[in-house]
């Protein structure tokens, strides 16, 4: 073999070493590279699954406090009952209507519970309901649909008035009438009467005296 055979063989085999040398490099660099991508990927992964996006128990309470505003706004916004808004015995107070302006009746009228309550006139025969007793000072109550009861006496109201629990004792239900009481005289009408026909009662029409 000449000289410029062997060069050539040299040449060939160089060649071929440094390129699979080259290659080979080549090869380890793309992996090492694919290799720390793929590692930085995965542990990016992992953060992002176990670091919660947000405070897990503060948004729960947040939460419960928005639902605990909307329920007492609603429950404060809710109309009640016209049943629950007074007491029974209130509401009985309610359904009498008071006297209007500065006006007194005039004459002053009794009547049973179908007589409108309000402003007595001679025309207009509407039953009292701001009356006041002169005599004992007390202010006289009304039970509709109700009337005293034979047994109901002095000593009784001077316990009882102005409890209109315990007043119940002695009255009975009769519809239409209307039992009026003071602490010392009672009347139980069922039509309009003019409390001039009634000299026992020591009651007057009593708007301007609370």
């Amino acid at each position: 073999m000449d000289g410029d055979d062997l060069d050539e063989l040299l040449d060939e085999v160089e060649k071929k070493f440094c390129r699979n040398v080259s290659v080979t490099a080549s090869a380890r660099g793309d992996s090492s590279e694919a290799g720390k991508s793929w590692k930085d990927a995965a542990v990016q992964r992992k953060h992002s699954a176990t670091k919660p996006e947000g405070p897990i128990g503060s948004i729960s309470e947040d939460i419960d406090a928005l639902l605990e505003e909307l329920l007492e706004e609603d429950q404060g916004s809710s109309p009640q009952p016209k049943n629950e808004q007074f007491p029974k015995a209130t509401r009985v107070e309610k359904k009498q209507s008071s006297q209007s302006g500065g006006r007194k009746c005039c004459p002053v009228f009794l009547g049973g519970s179908s007589v409108a309550n309000g402003v007595g006139t001679a025309t207009s025969k509407r039953s009292c309901d701001q009356l006041r007793c002169i005599s004992c000072d007390f202010r006289v109550l009304m039970f509709d649909d109700c009337e005293w009861d034979s047994s109901c006496d002095y000593l009784f109201l001077r316990n009882n008035m102005p409890d209109r629990h315990k007043l119940r004792a002695k009255l009975k239900k009769r519809r239409g009438f209307r039992a009026y009481a003071c602490q010392c005289s009672w009347f139980s009408p069922s039509e309009p009467t003019d409390l001039r026909d009634q000299p026992q009662l020591r009651w007057v029409c009593g708007k301007h005296w609370d």
